[in-house]
C-alpha cells in the first residue's frame, strides 16, 4: 500500500498538469464555477429586488401613511437619495444599465472589471427595482455575473482572452437564471456582449448557462416568464399586418433609444452634485407614478394584464410613451438598471394596442391582440438592441409558445434592419460610441467607414472646370493638358450643370469639334455625393453607375459645386488610412493603458468663436498625455486623424490623467467654458 501511494500522488500530479495545460479543459471548469457564481447571483440579485421592494411599498408605506396615497411620489426619491452616493463614491461603472459597461470591459480593459462592481451594482440595482424605479434587472445581473466571471479569471490570473470568455460566460449565466432562458443567454452573450462566434466561446457559455440555469429553475421553477391566454394563429395572410407591426416597432425603438440618451444629455449638462441626481429623477418618476402606478420597477404584472387584455386601448396606448419617459428619467437621472424588461414592456404596449386596433377593424381574420404583444415584445427590443437572435430566442423561452414563432421571425428581423437602417448603433453600442469607443473596431474593420468624402475629394479650388459654351476644340486642348477624363460643367454663377467626359468628346465626332460646344455632349443629370458621407457610402454609386469621377456637393446647395471625388482620390485616401490604422492600434493600446491607469473622459463642445474651429487636429498640438478618442459631429462619430479638421459644433471627446490635463486640453481648443466629465 505505501508502494502505490507514491503512484497514486503521481499520476494526480500528472493528471493535473495536463488538465490545467489543457485550454478546453481549464475553460470548461471555469465556466463552471462562474455558472454556479451567476446562479447563485441571480438568485440573491431577485431576494434583493424583492426585500427592497417590501421595505419601499410595504413598511415605508406605513410609516408615511399620514401622506395618504401620496406616500408613493417620495418612495423613489428616497431610493435615489440612497443610490446615488452609493454609485458616486464607491463604483461609478455601476451607473445606468451595464451592458455597455461589459462590452467597454472587453474592449479596453482585457475583460477585468473591478470585484466591488459586484456588490455595488447588486445593492444599487436592487434598490432603484425596489423603490419603483422604471428599469429592468437584465442588465444589472449582466454586469454582475460578468464581474464574477472577471474576478475568477483574475484570481486564477488568466489571460486576457480567457477573461474576456469568462466574462461572457457571466452575462449568459445572468440571463439564463433569472429569465429561465438558457439558450437565449448562450445567443445574449455571443452576438451583444462578444460580437463573435467561436466554438471555444461557445462550448463554455454554454456550460455556464446550462449550470446557472439549473439553480434558477430550482429556485425560481421550470415556469414560462408570462402564462399565454389561449390564441391561434388565424391565417398566413395575417403576415403583412405582422410586418406593419415591425415596421412601427423599428421606430419605436430607435425613438426609445435616442430618447433614452437625450434625457441623459440633459441631466449630465445640469450644473448639480450628481450623486443627488437620482433622488431627482426619482422624485419625478413618483409624480408620473401617482397617475400611472404600472411603470414602477420591471412591470411584469403590467405586461401579463395587456396579454390578458385586461388594460383599456387609450391605457395601453399612454403607457408606451409614459414607459419610455419614466426609463429615460431613470437611467439618465443616475439610476442604475436594465433596459431590456422596458423594451419588452414598451413592446408589449405596442403591440396590445396594434393587436386591439387591427382585431376591431378585421375580428375574424386577425388573432387576439396578445399574439401581437408578444410579437411587439420581440420587435421592439430587437429595434433597441439590434439583436434578432436574442429576441427570438428569449421570446420563445420565457413564454414556451412556438404557435407564434413565423410572425415573430418576420416582424423581428424586418424591425432591426429598419433600425439599423435609421441608426447604425444599437441601445448598448452607441454609449460607448459617445465615448469614442468602437466595441467592434477590430473584429469587422471597414476602412472605408471611416474616411468622408470630403476628406479625401479633391476640393472646389484645385479644381478645373469648364463653362457650358466652351468650345469643342478648346475642351480637347484642356483634356491633354489636364491628362483628366472628366471635368465639372459650371456656369458663371458656379452653379454645377454637368459632367463631361474624354468619352462624351470621343462620341461627338471630328464635325461637333468644329461648331460644338460642351452644353451639346455633357451629361447634365449626374449623380452627386455630400461631403459628410462616408467612401462606403460614395463607392455604392461608383460601383451602380461604372463612372470614375462624382461631383461633391454642398448638401445644403445641391447646386454649389465643392469638389470632386475620384477612383485615384480614394485610393490615395486609402492607403492614408490603412497606414493610419497602424497609429490608431497603439492609439486603442496607449487608451487601454490610460484607462487602466485611472484616465477620466472629458467632452468639449466647440462653438464658433472657438480658435480651434477651422484647424486640424495635427495644427493644435494636443498634449502628449491627452488622447482624442473621438468627434461627435450631429448624428456622426469621427475617428480623430491629424488631418481631421474640426468644426463649430463639433464634440471632442477626451480623455485625460486629471484636472490639470483637462484644463490643458482645454486652453489649447480656446475653449470659452468648461468641458463636461462624463466618465471616471
Amino acid at each position: 500500500m505505501g508502494n502505490k501511494t507514491p503512484v497514486l500522488r503521481s499520476r494526480a500530479s500528472q493528471f493535473y498538469r495536463r488538465l490545467w495545460t489543457s485550454e478546453t479543459a481549464v475553460m470548461v471548469l471555469m465556466a463552471l464555477l462562474v455558472g454556479l457564481g451567476g446562479g447563485f447571483g441571480s438568485v440573491i440579485f431577485r431576494w434583493l429586488i424583492n426585500s427592497f421592494h417590501y421595505f419601499f411599498f410595504d413598511i415605508l408605506s406605513q410609516w408615511l401613511s399620514f401622506m395618504g396615497p401620496y406616500y408613493i411620489i417620495v418612495v423613489p426619491a428616497l431610493g435615489g437619495l440612497i443610490v446615488g452616493p452609493l454609485i458616486h463614491f464607491l463604483a461609478r461603472e455601476a451607473r445606468g444599465h451595464g451592458v455597455p459597461e461589459v462590452m467597454e470591459a472587453i474592449a479596453l480593459r482585457g475583460g477585468r472589471i473591478r470585484p466591488i462592481v459586484v456588490l455595488v451594482k447588486s445593492l444599487a440595482s436592487s434598490i432603484t427595482i425596489g423603490s419603483g424605479g422604471s428599469v429592468g434587472r437584465e442588465g444589472p445581473i449582466v454586469q454582475i455575473g460578468s464581474a464574477l466571471g472577471s474576478t475568477i479569471g483574475r484570481v486564477f490570473c488568466l489571460s486576457d482572452e480567457r477573461t474576456k470568455n469568462l466574462v461572457a460566460c457571466g452575462a449568459a449565466a445572468g440571463i439564463a437564471a433569472t429569465f429561465n432562458a438558457p439558450i437565449a443567454g448562450v445567443i445574449f452573450a455571443l452576438e451583444v456582449i462578444l460580437g463573435e462566434f467561436g466554438v471555444t466561446q461557445f462550448t463554455t457559455v454554454v456550460v455556464a448557462s446550462v449550470t446557472a440555469s439549473v439553480i434558477g429553475r430550482i429556485y425560481f421553477g421550470n415556469i414560462p416568464a408570462f402564462p399565454i391566454p389561449s390564441y391561434a394563429p388565424v391565417s398566413f395572410w395575417e403576415l403583412p399586418i405582422y410586418a406593419v407591426l415591425g415596421l412601427i416597432a423599428a421606430l419605436v425603438g430607435v425613438a426609445y433609444t435616442r430618447i433614452l440618451y437625450r434625457f441623459e444629455d440633459l441631466f449630465d449638462a445640469w450644473r448639480f452634485p450628481p450623486y443627488l441626481k437620482p433622488a431627482v429623477g426619482g422624485l419625478v418618476i413618483g409624480l408620473i407614478g401617482l397617475q400611472f402606478p404600472q411603470i414602477f420597477g420591471v412591470g411584469y404584472e403590467s405586461i401579463e394584464a395587456v396579454l390578458h387584455h385586461e388594460l383599456t386601448l387609450v391605457t395601453v396606448g399612454l403607457l408606451i410613451v409614459v414607459k419610455i419617459l419614466a426609463t429615460s428619467i431613470t437611467i439618465g437621472s443616475g439610476g442604475s438598471g436594465g433596459v431590456f424588461a422596458p423594451s419588452l414592456f414598451i413592446g408589449a404596449m405596442l403591440g396590445g394596442f396594434f393587436g386591439l386596433l387591427v382585431h376591431q377593424w378585421m375580428p375574424q381574420g386577425t388573432a387576439v391582440p396578445a399574439a401581437y404583444s408578444l410579437v411587439g415584445m420581440s420587435a421592439v427590443f430587437a429595434a433597441a438592441a439590434r439583436a434578432p437572435i436574442t429576441s427570438i430566442l428569449i421570446l420563445f423561452e420565457m413564454t414556451q409558445d412556438y404557435r407564434i414563432i413565423l410572425p415573430l421571425m418576420l416582424a423581428t428581423v424586418l424591425s432591426t434592419v429598419i433600425a439599423r437602417h435609421i441608426d447604425k448603433e444599437s441601445i448598448y453600442t452607441l454609449k460607448l460610441r459617445r465615448r469614442g469607443i468602437d466595441v467592434y473596431a477590430g473584429k469587422n474593420l471597414n476602412l472605408m467607414r471611416t474616411i468622408l468624402v470630403g476628406e479625401a475629394m479633391t476640393p472646389r479650388e484645385r479644381l478645373t472646370t469648364v463653362p457650358p459654351d466652351m468650345p469643342l476644340a478648346v475642351l480637347a486642348r484642356t483634356f491633354d493638358e489636364t491628362h483628366h477624363h472628366g471635368l465639372a460643367v459650371v456656369d458663371e454663377n458656379d452653379i454645377l450643370l454637368g459632367v463631361v467626359t474624354l468619352a462624351d468628346l470621343e462620341r461627338a465626332g471630328p464635325e461637333a469639334l468644329l461648331t460644338g460646344v460642351v452644353r451639346d455632349i455633357c451629361t447634365k443629370r449626374v449623380r452627386t455625393s455630400f461631403s459628410d458621407e462616408t467612401l462606403e457610402d460614395a463607392l455604392r454609386h461608383f460601383g451602380a453607375l461604372d463612372v470614375g469621377r462624382i461631383p461633391v456637393v454642398d448638401r445644403a446647395k445641391p447646386t454649389r459645386l465643392l469638389g470632386m471625388l475620384r477612383r485615384g482620390d480614394i485610393i490615395h485616401a486609402y492607403s492614408h488610412a490603412h497606414l493610419d490604422h497602424q497609429a490608431r492600434v497603439v492609439h486603442m493600446q496607449r487608451a487601454q493603458l490610460e484607462h487602466q491607469a485611472g484616465e477620466r473622459a472629458v467632452e468639449v463642445h466647440l462653438l464658433d468663436r472657438d480658435q480651434a474651429v477651422d484647424k486640424t487636429i495635427g495644427e493644435l498640438e494636443i498634449p502628449a498625455d491627452c488622447i482624442i478618442a473621438s468627434i461627435r459631429r450631429g448624428s456622426r462619430v469621427l475617428i480623430p486623424r491629424g488631418q481631421t479638421r474640426l468644426e463649430a459644433g463639433d464634440i471632442v471627446v477626451a480623455l485625460v490623467a486629471d484636472e490639470q490635463g483637462e484644463q490643458e486640453l482645454i486652453n489649447r481648443l480656446r475653449l470659452s467654458g468648461t468641458a463636461k466629465e462624463i466618465h471616471a
